[in-house]
């Protein structure tokens, strides 16, 4: 069973960074992962997603130029290093993992998440 915790949210002035962690316990160095977020009252959207051997990153469009995902397979841990923050980058970020090799931007498609990490970007 794979246990996914993230890890440093927290509240940032708008044109800040910060970067999150996702530490995995059980096998997860042969799996895509991804970074998802919600904001209240919206639903849970994709922000980037890394393949298993790092080769393959995809970004949702709004994210795209301000935001890396990494990730350390001998660490079981996935990055999402996140620059120059908007107001509307607020929301809960969930780190996610797909049994299948194949990379998909769909949150209906990963089957384990964490508990989710809360960004707050003041303006």
């Amino acid at each position: 069973q794979v246990q996914l915790v993230e890890s440093g949210g927290g509240l940032v002035q708008a044109g800040g960074s910060l970067r999150l962690s996702c530490a995995a316990s059980g096998h997860t160095s042969s799996y895509p992962m991804g970074w998802f977020r919600q904001a209240p009252g919206k639903e849970r959207e994709f922000v980037a997603a890394i393949s298993w051997n790092s080769v393959g990153r995809y970004y949702a469009n709004s994210v795209k130029g301000r935001f890396t995902i990494s990730r350390d397979n001998a660490k079981n841990t996935v990055y999402l290093q996140m620059n120059s923050l908007k107001s509307e980058d607020t929301a809960v970020y969930y780190c996610a993992a797909r049994k299948n090799t194949i990379v998909v931007l769909s949150p209906t498609q990963y089957d384990y998440w964490g508990q989710g990490t809360q960004v707050t970007v003041s303006s």
